[in-house]
């Protein structure tokens, strides 16, 4: 309402004033009055009732929506697998190896080795000896 009347200097309000008195007459100006003051209290009370109903969906919304508890399981989420890596990156930190008096043997491979074998051809006659020739370049 203060807003309304914010440009208007005194001068200017009781210029209006006259103009009402002459207008309306005085004795219709204290119902006038009453009316209008009505009508300013039923704005404020529609004004709050707005207002209260906006807080109060907003506050459902936020019930609905559960934003907290969603935020809270993230992080929990999240805040696992980092603090699994961070115990695992201390461990490794922190290892210490065994000492060299553990009573597991070292193991030994042995390799063996292999030998060409040698195959002996005996000449057999002149028939085979082609066939001889044959298998004694595939050995080699």
């Amino acid at each position: 309402m203060i807003l309304i009347f914010n440009d208007i200097a005194g001068s200017e309000i009781l210029l209006i004033l006259v103009f009402v008195l002459i207008f309306f007459g005085a004795k219709s100006i204290p119902t006038l009055a009453r009316t209008f003051g009505r009508t300013i209290r039923q704005i404020k009370d529609a004004t709050n009732d707005i207002q209260a109903e906006i807080k109060k969906s907003g506050v459902d919304i936020k019930k609905d929506l559960n934003l907290k508890g969603i935020i809270d399981d993230t992080v929990q989420e999240v805040q696992k697998p980092l603090d699994q890596m961070m115990n695992d990156l201390d461990s490794t930190i922190k290892y210490e190896p065994k000492s060299h008096n553990s009573h597991i043997p070292p193991i030994q491979s042995k390799v063996e080795e292999v030998k060409p074998s040698t195959v002996e051809v005996k000449d057999v006659g002149s028939e085979n000896t082609a066939e001889a020739s044959a298998v004694k370049k595939d050995i080699n």
